[in-house]
């Protein structure tokens, strides 16, 4: 077993300058409950900048384009990530993983060892009940190196014919826009869906498609043939006026990754009793809500963060099943990661950028 590994560091919050790539980083051992996973891939999310660039903080208050590649300088370190405690670093980044399970810690079966894995993004914190969790690669180490390590619960086996990269693309993405969904209770139904071509957007409409739904996406026009070969029914340009184009009252169900200056237009094309979902706000943090539209209307609003403990094992089932795939762009060496996050910033992309870790000597 080789003592030291590949991987890459996050040494502070900023920009792209606070990647280091390093090749000397100590294999780390897994401890009681613990598996250790060589990564064959690790995707590539919102999360991992916004942790990065401290997006997180309250003191931001710009959309993540903003800062992806500088940072901000108004960023407050004591609440710059997304748990809203000060990060330790330096950090091993990486939400996303798919990997081998090379070794075991004690109470874990040795049979695992050999196993494909997808390790769980948000992991609840069992001692602190409920709605406490951590995210892999931002409270603790993740996939942005040839191993990592997992509770052997969060390494979830994966029987299917998909390529490492393909899965690597799932984890983060996919159990957030299933979250999502679970948590507004989507149907078949009318759906909104923003910010669509995205890595959760895209998983979005696959799931909500899995579900019945009539989907109406919101993406860019570049994009809508894309958008449309993933099962959405429609596609409307994330520039229109939504009411405009949708009309008041014609939605039963938001799903919301953008948020910003259109926000109060979601509310509008809800129906009376209609559920609103967000996970992310990628336009910008702030937005006006205008109180009697959410009491007259009899709104929901849903945050989505916690998983429930069904949401990843009933994803791992849909890839088994073949009721979802893939929306895989690109992938990149591991090295190579600040010109594929500024890829990712720039949104030229469907679905999901994945990085590549150096292969391990057997």
């Amino acid at each position: 077993m080789i003592r030291t590994m590949a991987g890459v560091v996050l040494t502070g919050h900023g920009g792209l300058d606070k990647l280091e790539y390093r090749t000397d980083i100590p294999v780390p051992s897994p401890g009681p409950g613990e598996v250790l996973i060589r990564v064959a891939a690790a995707g590539i999310n919102n999360t991992d900048i916004n942790t990065r660039i401290g997006w997180y903080s309250k003191a931001v208050t710009e959309d993540t384009e903003t800062g992806g590649a500088q940072g901000f300088e108004s960023v407050d370190n004591t609440d710059a990530s997304w748990s809203g405690t000060p990060l330790s670093f330096p950090r091993i980044q990486g939400a996303d993983a798919c990997g081998y399970i090379k070794a075991v810690g004690d109470g874990v079966d040795p049979s695992r060892i050999g196993q494909r894995v997808l390790v769980q993004s948000i992991q609840p914190l069992r001692e602190h009940p409920p709605f406490s969790c951590i995210t892999f690669g931002s409270e603790c180490d993740g996939a942005f190196a040839q191993f990592t390590l997992a509770k052997s619960e969060f390494a979830h086996p994966v029987h299917c014919g998909w390529t490492n990269a393909e899965l690597a693309s799932m984890p983060c993405a996919y159990s957030t826009a299933e979250n999502m969904l679970q948590r507004a209770s989507v149907g078949a139904e009318r759906v909104l869906i923003t910010g669509a071509s995205g890595g959760v957007g895209s998983a979005a409409v696959q799931l909500c498609k899995r579900r019945g739904a009539y989907v109406i996406a919101v993406s860019s026009r570049s994009k809508a043939d894309e958008v449309l070969d993933l099962g959405a029914d429609e596609v409307i340009d994330r520039n229109a006026d939504l009411v405009t184009s949708l009309g008041k009252m014609s939605v039963d169900v938001v799903i919301d990754l953008v948020a910003g200056p259109q926000w109060p237009s979601m509310l509008e094309v809800l129906r009376r009793g209609g559920r609103y979902a967000t996970a992310g706000a990628i336009a910008g943090p702030m937005a006006e809500l205008d109180v009697r539209t959410l009491y007259l209307k009899d709104l929901s609003l849903f945050g989505s963060t916690y998983q429930a403990d069904e949401v990843f094992p009933n994803l791992v089932s849909y890839i088994e099943r073949g009721e979802i795939r893939p929306a895989l762009s690109a992938t990149y060496p591991l090295k190579e990661i600040a010109r594929a996050q500024q890829d990712f910033l720039a949104k030229r992309h469907i679905g999901k950028l994945v990085l590549l870790p150096p292969e391990v000597p057997e």
